[in-house]
């Protein structure tokens, strides 16, 4: 076949290091633009974008030229730099080392965006960690609880 297609659709989800209270409502709507040109740039598309003051959710076509790991390294070096140039207040700004990447279907794309556009709603009476852990059993996933905050 001579030409390569994909529909990767992935939820990224990321936290401010040691879940610090650091992106506020001044600055949320520019990073979400920051990171969609980021994002951009390594040829995915950011469909939707939400965050509330220590985390991110991000909805993206996965390129299909770079890993994962590539992707989420550009997005949070690129964001941080970004942050630490806008302003001082940013100077110790630091993305938790790790992240969450799971695969969406299709037919749940509309429930996953609705859902990262309510973060606010959903984070006055649910922690990034019980929301996290969430996402891992609904995934299936083992995890280590020494492993998984910074």
């Amino acid at each position: 076949m001579p030409q390569s297609i994909s529909n990767i659709l992935v939820h990224l989800v990321f936290s401010t290091k040691n879940r610090e209270p650091n992106i506020g409502d001044d600055i949320r709507d520019k990073l979400h633009a920051y990171m969609n040109g980021i994002i951009k740039n390594q040829k995915g598309i950011l469909l939707k974008a939400g965050s509330v003051t220590d985390h991110v959710h991000l909805s993206i076509i996965h390129p299909r030229t770079c890993s994962s790991s590539d992707l989420v390294k550009a997005i949070k070096m690129g964001s941080t730099k970004w942050l630490k140039a806008y302003s001082p207040l940013y100077q110790r700004f630091h993305w938790q080392n790790g992240y969450g990447i799971f695969s969406i279907s299709p037919t749940h794309l509309t429930a996953l965006e609705t859902y990262i556009l309510n973060q606010a709603k959903h984070h006055r009476r649910t922690s990034f960690q019980e929301e996290y852990r969430h996402l891992m059993r609904q995934y299936h996933l083992q995890w280590d609880e020494r492993y998984v905050w910074d």
